[in-house]
């Protein structure tokens, strides 16, 4: 079910409000085995609503969130294992090299020092 996100960069991580309406969030990812794998920043509206729902739906996107393919049922999961974290971080990096390191940086050239928190995200059998 993972190989439709092969040699893609980005993924739509549909999450859900407590009204049951999803929004979607085109993001990086990263793929270790048969999970998906978020970083992102720990205060995000995405991570607040999987802190009251793991429920989630996702696919392959394009960078504005383009469809790939077709959205499938998934659990997301806050995980705040260290050394996930760092693994996640240092895949993210091997996946993404200046872009991520751009991205993480404010105006002015310092690195941001936002705290980050990982989502796992496993896909529903069908």
């Amino acid at each position: 079910m993972l190989t439709g996100f092969e040699g893609e960069l980005y993924l739509n991580l549909m999450t859900f409000k407590k009204s049951g309406a999803g929004v979607a969030t085109p993001v990086w990812f990263v793929r270790d085995g048969d999970t998906l794998y978020v970083r992102t920043v720990a205060d995000s509206w995405k991570v607040k609503r999987l802190r009251r729902s793991s429920r989630a739906r996702v696919m392959p996107c394009g960078r504005e969130g383009q469809p790939r393919g077709d959205w499938l049922d998934a659990e997301a999961v806050i995980n705040t294992d260290p050394a996930t974290a760092d693994r996640v971080r240092r895949l993210v990096a091997e996946k993404y090299g200046l872009d991520q390191a751009t991205y993480e940086r404010e105006e002015n050239g310092r690195v941001l020092k936002l705290p980050y928190t990982i989502i796992e995200i496993h896909l529903s059998v069908p």
